[in-house]
């Protein structure tokens, strides 16, 4: 596989305590690869070891052990970090500078003309909805704000490889919305994004594969459709128009039956038998179907099980 990212038993110790140190493993044995061109949710509590992976690539702190690899070269490559954009989970930036002069200024350290890097300010605070703020000091900036123009502040140098800690974080529903189409465009246009996230929503609604990280350790990873897809536990109905015989036919079928209106109910059903023939019942006593839908896991059941199950597995050790 063609990997933008990939680590191979990358572990970091941390020496904590005051008189007496010992080390906390924060990361343990992390291998994963990230094909190119996909977004990849590296998902996890807080505590898991998200940010520790990610300042490891960046080499703001540095492994114990292990290895990883940046677009097919070693960590810390200077060519390659021309190709990286990243956004830290706590940006802070010279908050003195207005959002403009921020741009202006991480364009013109990618070496690009004055007049070319305050271009791509402007096209930039403009696609995060920044707009008449690009003049305001960014001391007056808002969290979310902030959020945005470390957003931009990543996707400055055109990046072929884009990894976000907490991209959503301080966003409201509205700037949600409008990272979660960025980061597809990012997609679209042939750049891998790599994001941690403990907010699972997105990471359903964004990523093509994912890794779930617990205590520091790789608990499952895999293309979504193929972690959740064995999961479906039954289905879920809507009909219409339903009588009170064919109600009462309902519920003796169905294992929970629901009314949302004048003859709506929401149904559900078994996963076996499949329920073609119990729809075909419906329709011939006159009601309608109006939804249909398997009932499966979330990616927050699943990420909950696994959490728990690593919990449990280290409380039985101590």
């Amino acid at each position: 596989m063609d990997a933008a990212l990939r680590t191979e038993e990358l572990t970091k110790d941390y020496a904590i305590g005051f008189w007496r140190k010992r080390p906390y493993r924060a990361l343990d044995r992390l291998s994963l690869a990230v094909p190119r061109g996909e977004v990849f949710g590296f998902l996890g509590p807080n505590g898991a070891g998200k940010t520790t992976t990610l300042k490891l690539l960046m080499q703001l702190v540095f492994p114990t052990s292990g290895r990883g690899e940046i677009l097919g070269r070693p960590v810390g490559d200077l060519a390659v970090k021309h190709r990286i954009g990243y956004l830290p989970e706590h940006p802070y930036f010279y908050d003195n500078l207005t959002a403009e002069e921020l741009l202006r200024y991480f364009g013109r350290l990618f070496g690009f003309s004055a007049s070319d890097a305050q271009a791509r300010a402007t096209r930039l605070l403009d696609e995060v909805g920044i707009a008449a703020e690009r003049r305001m000091q960014l001391r007056k900036f808002s969290k979310g704000m902030l959020q945005r123009v470390g957003i931009a502040q990543a996707l400055v140098n055109d990046p072929d490889l884009v990894i976000f800690d907490e991209p959503m974080s301080g966003l409201d529903p509205l700037g949600r919305r409008e990272v979660r189409a960025m980061i597809l465009r990012l997609r679209d246009r042939g750049a891998t994004v790599f994001f941690s996230s403990h907010v699972l929503s997105d990471a359903e609604a964004l990523c093509d594969q994912v890794a779930i990280l617990a205590r520091g350790r790789l608990v499952a990873t895999g293309r979504l459709t193929d972690m959740l897809a064995f999961r479906a536990r039954g289905w879920e109905a809507v009909v219409a128009g339903a009588s009170e015989p064919l109600v009462a036919t309902l519920t003796a079928r169905a294992r929970r039956i629901v009314r949302i209106g004048d003859g709506r109910y929401q149904l559900d059903l078994p996963l076996d038998p499949p329920p073609e023939q119990l729809l075909g019942e419906v329709t011939a006593a006159g009601a309608h179907l109006v939804a249909l839908n398997p009932i499966r896991e979330t990616l927050e059941d699943f990420f909950v099980e696994q959490v728990t199950s690593v919990t449990d597995a280290s409380h039985r050790a101590v």
